[in-house]
């Protein structure tokens, strides 16, 4: 028989989550938003698989629309995605590829006629995507990262960028995974240091102090707000803090699309690298994540001023990053690369991988970076599947914050949360209060079992089917 990959019919379920903490988002403040799990059946190669997909739908990053509600957003946002199913169904073809790329297409054309941005209409592709190769994996009986490695998805890494023509992504990924992985914490731009806070009661940490105590981590993402003068003083704080607290520690800043110039950043950063009480900054800043407004970024004028600073540290777009080759158009920029999110598609993370790593065999000289980012993803789908993702391309640490600004899986049934622990023993550990909760030990994550999963998650789908206190999108209300 032929091989034939074919999307049939989804299922999609949404359930509005409570923060345990205020979580400063870019432009707002997040305190709840909807999950949500799509379901996708497939027909892999004559056998029937049901696939899955999760995510949040992160409030103001998808389209940074300050006049549109947050409740509006989160109705749109649901309608891409369902678009994005409809769009899917009945779409066949030789490869997981091929089928998504076929899908993709559809999207995209379709959201051109729309006023939604592109990161807004990919995310709903992203979403078919990842239920797809949920589905081929658990249909074939094969890991994610094996099926990248041997070729059986299909990537045709020239579809996108003609310079990897024939190549094939193995060449240009490590012979095996990431074992495990570094956590970077968030800091947020009111997050709150050290000492007594007001905050939950329910044992886990709330302060930068009582992460890097409980959890043993040395990398951290700070966020910058776009003020010269106030990023200065808190990034010259929170380096205070940590040489304190920390025998050794790197930081990534994120301004998350706040400077309106390169010459703004490059004085703060100026500031911060000549300050003698924080001497060793420039050592241990790994890079700045975003700092423009997509609307600049990639920009010729943006491009000629960030060549001009010759010394810049690395620079890499994250909200720009909204097509399939804009990873290609920021390094044309100056910028070092871009971030891996699950959410902004699978395949362009693979693909953007080859291409960092193509260019590093040219240019070993030159910085060349493909980071892993977060938007409070949690288990038990959408974190797992991340995961197998970063860990597949060799990431060495990842952004995470759903364990910090959730509390654990609590938002589902004792049956799910029992199941994912079973699974993955490695990656969760209950908490003394009941609930499971994420497993950082001296700062790092274990991945074996994601690694060892189809794609990320192993428990049975049947776990999930009964999560009842999730709304068939049809009956779902967004959060006021």
């Amino acid at each position: 028989m032929d091989k034939e990959v074919l999307i049939g019919g989804s299922d999609v379920r949404i359930r509005n989550l409570q923060t345990r903490l205020p979580f400063e988002f870019g432009v707002v403040t997040m305190t709840e938003v909807p999950h949500c799990i799509v379901e996708l059946t497939c027909r892999i190669n004559g056998k029937e698989a049901v696939g899955r997909a999760a995510d949040h739908f992160p409030p103001k990053w998808l389209t940074k629309d300050p006049e549109q509600s947050l409740a509006e957003e989160a109705k749109v946002i649901s309608e891409v995605l369902q678009q994005a199913c409809e769009h899917a169904k009945g779409v066949r073809g030789e490869s997981v590829f091929d089928v998504w790329y076929q899908v993709y297409a559809v999207q995209r054309e379709w959201g051109k006629g729309t006023a939604h941005p592109p990161l807004l209409w990919t995310f709903g592709s992203a979403f078919v995507e990842r239920a797809l190769i949920d589905a081929y994996c658990r249909a074939e009986g094969v890991s994610f990262g094996d099926a990248v490695r041997r070729g059986q998805l299909g990537i045709r890494l020239g579809e996108i960028y003609p310079e990897l023509e024939g190549e094939n992504p193995a060449r240009y990924l490590s012979e095996a995974p990431s074992k495990s992985i570094e956590v970077r914490h968030t800091v947020g731009h009111e997050a709150p240091l050290t000492g007594e806070v007001d905050g939950p009661e329910d044992g886990l940490p709330v302060t930068l102090e009582e992460n890097v105590r409980c959890y043993g981590v040395t990398k951290f993402k700070l966020k910058i707000a776009g003020d010269i003068d106030e990023d200065r003083e808190r990034v010259r704080t929170i380096l205070h803090l940590l040489d304190e607290i920390c025998d050794d520690y790197r930081i990534t800043l994120d301004a998350n699309e706040q400077y309106s110039s390169v010459g703004a950043l490059r004085t703060l950063i100026h500031r911060l690298c000549s300050d003698s009480s924080i001497s060793q900054f420039g050592k241990k800043l790994l890079f700045v994540e975003q700092p423009f407004s997509r609307d600049i970024a990639l920009s010729a004028r943006i491009g000629r001023k960030l060549k001009e600073w010759e010394d810049r540290p690395p620079i890499i777009i994250d909200e720009s990053d909204a097509h399939l080759d804009s990873c290609r158009t920021a390094l044309d920029k100056g910028y070092a690369g871009t971030s891996h999110k699950n959410c902004k598609g699978v395949f362009k993370s693979i693909i953007n991988k080859c291409l960092l790593e193509h260019r590093r065999q040219k240019k070993p000289e030159k910085a060349f970076i493909l980071s892993a980012e977060d938007l409070t993803t949690i288990g038990p789908i959408s974190l797992q599947q991340d995961l197998a993702v970063a860990g597949t391309l060799g990431i060495s640490h990842v952004e995470r914050n759903g364990h910090h600004f959730f509390r654990g899986l609590d938002a589902f049934e004792n049956g799910v949360q029992r199941a994912v622990l079973d699974a993955h023993g490695d990656l969760f550990v209950r908490h003394e209060k009941g609930f499971v909760t994420l497993n950082v030990v001296d700062g790092t994550i274990v991945l074996d079992s994601v690694l060892g999963a189809p794609f990320g998650y192993q428990f049975s789908g049947e776990v999930l089917n009964d999560v009842s206190r999730f709304e068939r999108v049809t009956k779902w209300e967004p959060p006021v």
